[in-house]
């Protein structure tokens, strides 16, 4: 078809290895992006490359220019904006690398624009301008900040990671571009020992802006890259609710998914769904730490869908790899309930009695506090509490 009827027409084209040849020759589109394995590829049919394209020895991005191909690369632009974004401070850094692949190169053009002093890239096997992770345990321990573009902790692989951040004990940040899930493992790790850390969705964004302004000529302010991240985050980010059981999790939580336009999960529900029997039913019957179990097993299901309003069970918070499994993709409130206004009763096992409920409260509520991200004093109606509830989360995301 005419240059002038594909000017608007946006396709996601899967091309065998044997047909790379052909397209590029054939030269049918007016701009691409190029994603693996095709990188390094595309070059040799390009008529101009840019600068730090060429020196990285990878292309994403291709433009059709009166016949002429002309090869950019944006992960560049995007991995700088999410390391500045992240306010780390490169200069005469030590930086480690995880991945000896195409991103990795450009990790490293984008660590030395910013002033590094030292860049050394890792993988798991000797290779050439690599180190291994084991010798990088022996003589980087005083490595400043740490980027992963491995493909460790992308989804489906999410319990993985590249590296042991806990062996670097100088570490000012850590930077992985994996940004599905939103916080990978490793990011949560690097959190939990208190070193910041922020995930690739930012960068993602940021090199599609980049890519759109070459391919339509059009300069964005910075701000643009920061609405459409916003958009994207909040929209994928989950809502967890903890508490105690009848602080008003399960009504506050389908109305703010309502809301919010986000799926509603109950893991209590869950359970229910998949045993056929109640939370108070099988700690009745097979005793509470049964229960404890298979609550783990589903809150570790629901902590990896997105886009959603979770409401955990009250003792959820017990077990501190439900935390870290609920901060994969998601924000977790605590519905904060003057205890008075709590119902006690035979259906709830664990809280029969109100000396039962004060007892459990104040152990839990040490939990509550440490493993949360915000506090929600409930009060008012449920309509009124979802409205703040939106307007205490609806700030400025950062990129983890």
């Amino acid at each position: 078809s005419a240059p002038e009827e594909r000017a608007n027409l946006r396709v996601l084209r899967e091309i065998p290895r044997d047909e790379i040849d052909s397209f590029m020759k054939k030269r049918d589109f007016i701009a691409v992006n190029v994603t693996i394995p095709y990188k390094e590829a595309v070059i040799p049919y390009l008529d101009h490359i840019d600068e730090n394209a060429a020196k990285i020895g990878a292309v994403n991005t291709v433009v059709n220019k009166d016949g002429k191909l002309y090869g950019y690369n944006t992960d560049f632009a995007g991995l700088r904006k999410l390391i500045q974004k992240s306010g780390f401070d490169y200069t005469n850094k030590k930086v480690l690398i995880c991945g000896s692949g195409g991103t990795s190169r450009t990790a490293k053009a984008a660590a030395l624009s910013l002033g590094a002093s030292s860049v050394i890239c890792l993988s798991r096997a000797e290779k050439p301008q690599c180190e291994t992770y084991a010798n990088a345990y022996k003589t980087h321990s005083d490595a400043d900040y740490i980027i992963n573009t491995t493909p460790c902790g992308m989804w489906p692989d999410t319990d993985s990671v590249s590296i042991d951040i806990l062996k670097f004990p100088s570490l000012k940040g850590v930077t992985d571009v994996v940004y599905n899930p939103l916080r990978s493992e490793l990011v949560r790790r690097a959190h939990a020992a208190g070193i910041p850390a922020h995930g690739g969705l930012y960068m993602l964004v940021a090199q599609a802006v980049a890519a759109s302004e070459i391919f339509t000529g059009t300069n964005y302010a910075k701000e643009v890259t920061d609405r459409v991240f916003k958009e994207i985050y909040t929209g994928k980010e989950n809502i967890v609710l903890t508490g105690m059981a009848g602080a008003g999790k399960s009504t506050i939580g389908k109305l703010l998914a309502e809301a919010n336009g986000k799926s509603y999960i109950d893991t209590d529900e869950m359970i229910e769904s998949k045993t056929g029997k109640t939370p108070a039913g099988i700690i009745n019957e097979y005793g509470e730490p049964h229960f404890r179990a298979i609550e783990k097993a589903v809150v570790k299901e629901a902590a990896a869908r997105t886009s959603s309003v979770i409401s955990t069970g009250g003792g959820a918070v017990l077990d501190p790899d439900n935390i870290h499994e609920l901060r994969m993709n998601g924000r977790i409130i605590f519905l904060r309930r003057d205890i008075a206004e709590i119902r006690t009763g035979p259906e709830r096992p664990i809280t029969p009695n109100a000396e039962r409920l004060e007892t459990i409260y104040k152990e839990r509520y040490p939990l509550y506090m440490e493993r949360c991200d915000g506090v929600f004093d409930v009060s008012g109606t449920p309509e009124q509490c979802v409205k703040k509830i939106l307007e205490m989360i609806n700030v400025e995301n950062t990129c983890d």
